[in-house]
């Protein structure tokens, strides 16, 4: 979009302004060569008038024979005049066109400004956006990592069961949690998964009620930032990051385990031992 919005600009700068046909300060050239034709042929005729016919004559003359002469006299002036306002008002005509060209040359450049305001305000939007969902995405972030922390409790919080977390690990985890690494528990229950097998991968997200409600809550607040994610973001980017993180792959697991469960399992059955590890 830049690269377009640069060639335009250089098309615009490039476009050689129009001038307008005859510009100048003072009176045409044809109007002054019309009224020196004109003084100089009215001297002409008067002298011919005074010398060979005779002012006298000219009075005296019938009405008709006045008509006439004056008809032949004044021709070639209204002939002159009518050339020379021909051009002038073709000159005019091409002023007012160059005229019309320099508005829309105008009107280009404005439409080309338009275009790079609002591309520069949408820029702008988008970063505001940006900024404003990464800063949302960090609490939120927080949220699924104490989701995915009550849901690892469930399964790893007793004593003297299979598979359990010892204290310490636990209480590393909840540093991480509240300081820097909100996905520590996603982590550790996608290790769980690929150690202990799909069936107790399973359980740990479905194997009870309070498993599920967690899992499904997990899903409902991670779906919401995805949305908030496209929205802000329209490369796509930051989705696929979220996506890709442990928070992210814990949620394609689950939705997974959600439409297709392992064999033997249906979803919502609590027919087994939680946490066993077949």
């Amino acid at each position: 979009m830049n690269d377009i919005n640069n060639s335009h600009i250089q098309h615009v700068v490039k476009e050689e302004p129009f001038r307008l046909h005859g510009m100048g300060s003072g009176p045409d050239w044809r109007i002054w060569l019309g009224l020196t034709v004109t003084t100089t042929w009215l001297v002409l005729l008067s002298l011919y008038v005074a010398n060979g016919i005779g002012w006298t004559n000219i009075g005296n003359a019938p009405i008709q024979t006045l008509g006439n002469f004056l008809e032949g006299a004044f021709a070639p002036l209204a002939f002159l005049w009518l050339v020379i306002g021909y051009f002038l008002q073709k000159k005019e005509l091409m002023q007012n066109t160059d005229a019309i060209k320099m508005q829309y040359v105008e009107i280009q450049k404005s439409a080309e400004q338009a275009v790079i305001q609002s591309e520069a305000i949408r820029a702008s939007e988008m970063h505001a956006r940006k900024q404003s969902f990464l800063q949302t995405a960090e609490s939120v972030k927080q949220q699924l990592g104490a989701i995915a922390a009550f849901l690892f409790l469930s399964s790893q919080g007793g004593a003297g069961d299979n598979g359990q977390v010892s204290e310490e690990r636990i209480a590393e985890l909840w540093g991480s949690l509240n300081n820097t690494d909100p996905e520590g528990f996603s982590r550790s229950l996608l290790q769980m998964r690929f150690s202990k097998g799909e069936r107790y991968a399973y359980k740990l997200l479905y194997g009870t009620e309070i498993r599920t409600r967690h899992t499904d809550s997990f899903i409902f607040n991670f779906e919401r930032l995805l949305k908030n994610a496209i929205e802000a973001d329209e490369d796509g980017l930051i989705r696929d990051a979220l996506l890709g993180g442990a928070h992210g792959r814990l949620y394609l697991w689950m939705t997974l385990y959600k439409e297709t469960p392992p064999a033997d399992f249906t979803l919502g059955v609590y027919d087994f031992d939680p946490d066993t590890i077949d």
